[in-house]
């Protein structure tokens, strides 16, 4: 094992000691190998299958071996990634009762997308909708009537809030049941071009949205490497899914298939099957370290330095930004898939995906090899794919060597020696920034500042000409706190354009960016956030500022002694008025930093 990636799993075991042990004992005291259902009053139980058929009946009343399994799902039918989900159920409670089980529909969570978001006012309950995911989860659960998990999810928040909400039944097992990307489309690579053509004003909305809806076409997850997918590639590399079943597309028959073993698998994870495997004793330290390396060995978005360090504290483990760098330091690229190349996620699964890059650093000693998940220990079964043969699900070796090495690569002949995700530390606070997709000479950029306290007033900024120079474009009081933390992609083809004119430009910002945003430097997440008092907002329109990735620098060049006298911008947040937004107001007061996972509940 190599000795960085055994020296932060040991360093995060001692920081987590305390908060790790007082979870598992939690865990320890609600295991039972009865089926928990038989505590309840006889009124209590009736309720719980008063609904089921009568054969279904007999079997939840009569206090016998048979788990009864919750279906959690984040289905609806306006969102792509989450249409497929209709027919899950269905699929499930067959596969369930053939495995000798029962499944019942637990509850539904709310499911939306950034995409859709994206600039408007809806945006600032983004970041929180992955809470009330998790408490919504919590909520499903809550009747005690189950013995095991089936959660059925993809996007951006989704992914974490089911997680968080099953690590408070940590007891019992959970599988995360995907339902895979849509086709490919029009390229990423073309899709952008048209943005930054609108952003110039040489195509109009006609042509924009023509090419938006033939990039996004169908059902399934978008296509590019972004928050969404990499949720996927973390639920496949920490044993949360069955093997390979990522980047499978809806409607297939491997699809089905997968869907159907799930069902059956988690059967004989519960405390009543052969091989008891509850969540939150399955996802320990090592978990998290081999989801940090998958993170940056693909160069996945850069949203999980808050989702998986809140899904990390669900389970008592306290990670940070020091081991996301570190592990970067030592971890190479081995995909390219853009944001940080011209492949998409159909095309990086053609070309060997997460077998052939899982076994890749489980040889190079990059992964933890002896961890539980879902398929038993060893984190072996990963390396694996998926096929039908004769109309039965097998799974095979990952290819020996990439069919593409354009889009995956060896770790001995990587893309980069380092995943390229990195802390940025200064007079102006830590901040990530992800580095894969920007062009080397872009890593460095020293420019005087021009600062906004909204997109809007960049945009308009832009569109007047203001800021067609050498420039570090500050966008202030965006943290969770301040607003809910809205993604700010909406500055990613302004900025393009002004980069690809020759101008030194970076962001540095506390909000946060897109998972599909690349190849502009941006230190994002600057902590602590300005409505908490931090250092960015001391800064002034004209000063200097010096983003240097290679030497993780953030830094004002501001005169030490002046810099520590001058006064922190005033600001007052806008009302949050309309989009539900009221109703997040206890979020933003409670909530805890960037780098504590920004989240209200832990």
């Amino acid at each position: 094992m190599h000795a960085r990636l055994q020296a932060v799993t040991d360093r995060i075991r001692e920081r987590s000691a305390a908060t790790r042990a007082s979870y598992l004992a939690q865990v320890r005291a609600s295991y039972a190998r009865q089926p928990v259902r038989n505590r309840h009053a006889c009124a209590n139980l009736a309720h719980g299958f008063a609904a089921n058929l009568p054969d279904e009946k007999l079997l939840l009343r009569s206090g016998n071996n048979t788990p009864n399994i919750a279906i959690v799902s984040a289905y609806n039918d306006m969102l792509s990634a989450h249409q497929p989900f209709h027919d899950y159920p269905a699929v499930l409670k067959q596969a369930v009762r053939a495995a000798g089980g029962i499944a019942q529909f637990a509850g539904g969570v709310p499911a939306m997308c950034d995409g859709i978001t994206q600039g408007t006012p809806g945006m600032e309950v983004s970041l929180f909708s992955r809470d009330v995911i998790a408490m919504s989860t919590a909520v499903a659960m809550s009747h005690a009537m189950f013995d095991g998990m089936l959660l059925l999810g993809v996007c951006d928040k989704i992914v974490p809030g089911l997680v968080m909400g099953a690590l408070q039944f940590g007891h019992l097992p959970a599988i995360l049941v995907p339902a895979g990307p849509m086709t490919t489309g029009i390229s990423n690579k073309e899709k952008a071009k048209v943005r930054q053509l609108y952003a110039e004003g040489k195509v109009g909305r006609e042509e924009l949205l023509e090419s938006e809806a033939r990039a996004y076409h169908g059902v399934g997850t978008c296509t590019f490497y972004g928050t969404a997918n990499s949720n996927q590639m973390l639920m496949e590399i920490m044993g949360l899914h069955l093997p390979g079943s990522a980047f499978i597309n809806p409607g297939t028959e491997l699809r089905a298939a997968l869907t159907a073993a799930a069902g059956k698998r988690v059967c004989e994870i519960t405390a009543l099957g052969t091989t008891p495997i509850g969540v939150g004793v399955m996802l320990d330290e090592r978990s998290f370290v081999n989801a940090i390396v998958g993170l940056v060995a693909t160069g996945g978005s850069t949203n999980h330095t808050l989702h998986l360090v809140a899904m990390a504290r669900a389970a008592g483990i306290i990670i940070n930004w020091d081991d996301f760098s570190d592990l970067s330091a030592v971890v190479p690229l081995l995909a390219r898939v853009y944001p940080n190349g011209d492949a998409d996620v159909n095309h990086f699964h053609a070309a060997g995906g997460l077998a052939f890059v899982i076994r890749e650093l489980l040889d190079a000693g990059l992964l933890h090899g002896d961890v539980q998940t879902v398929m038993g220990e060893g984190l072996h079964h990963y390396t694996r794919e998926p096929f039908l043969q004769d109309g039965q699900l097998i799974w095979k070796d990952a290819a020996k060597i990439s069919l593409d090495s354009n889009i995956v690569r060896t770790v001995s002949a990587p893309f980069s020696a380092d995943g390229g995700l990195k802390l940025l530390q200064g007079n102006l606070g830590r901040a990530v920034i992800k580095t894969s997709a920007v062009p080397v000479e872009r890593h460095i950029v020293e420019a005087p500042a021009m600062i906004f306290d909204t997109q809007e007033a960049v945009d308009a900024a832009f569109k007047a000409g203001a800021l067609n120079r050498d420039v570090v474009v500050v966008v202030r009081f965006q943290g969770p706190r301040a607003n809910g933390m809205p993604e700010l992609h909406k500055l990613t083809p302004l900025l393009g354009v002004l980069q690809d004119k020759g101008h030194r430009v970076a962001l540095v910002t506390d909000g946060r960016m897109s998972g599909a945003s690349g190849k502009i430097p941006a230190a994002i997440h600057v902590s602590p956030e300005c409505l908490a008092g931090g250092p960015l907002a001391k800064l002034r329109d004209g000063d200097v500022v010096r983003l240097d990735a290679g030497n993780q620098q953030l830094e004002a060049l501001v005169d030490a002694t002046e810099w520590a006298q001058r006064p922190l911008a005033s600001h007052t947040p806008q009302p949050a008025l309309g989009y539900g937004r009221e109703l997040f107001q206890l979020f933003r007061q409670h909530t805890s930093a960037a780098e504590m996972g920004a989240s209200p509940l832990l």
